[in-house]
């Protein structure tokens, strides 16, 4: 059993981009057992020095869309993932979406809502 769980939410520019990293935000302010990673800093860091701290726990990855990015770039770094949310899968099947990458709305905090459930129930997995 993990002691840590490190959420690796999406940074790219889509609705359900900012859904992953707000969801991964509120996630963490309710666990103290999750810690969260930056991926601008993981994929800017040519050196490897951040590699000791992101193998440190396991990582969920929190795609906002299907391109993976954030599977993709831990994996080019030689990291592993212990598990993977991929929101716009999980948000397809919902009547509530997110239209903007800038602001959240009413409907797109229904959407984080639901993320937050997936992960809370990943985590649980991992602890």
């Amino acid at each position: 059993m993990a002691e840590k769980v490190a959420l690796a939410p999406c940074n790219g520019m889509s609705a359900n981009g900012l859904v992953s990293r707000v969801a991964v935000g509120d996630c963490r302010k309710q666990n103290s057992n999750i810690i969260s990673i930056c991926m601008g800093s993981t994929s800017a860091d040519i050196e490897g020095k951040n590699n000791e701290m992101l193998k440190k726990h396991p990582i969920v990855a929190v795609n906002g869309c299907p391109n993976g990015c954030v599977n993709r770039i831990l994996e080019n770094k030689g990291i592993d993932v212990a598990d993977t949310i991929a929101v716009d899968e999980i948000l397809s099947d919902c009547e509530v979406s997110a239209k903007d990458p800038f602001r959240l709305d009413s409907e797109a905090e229904e959407c984080v809502k639901i993320i937050v459930n997936e992960l809370n129930k990943t985590v649980e997995k991992l602890l």
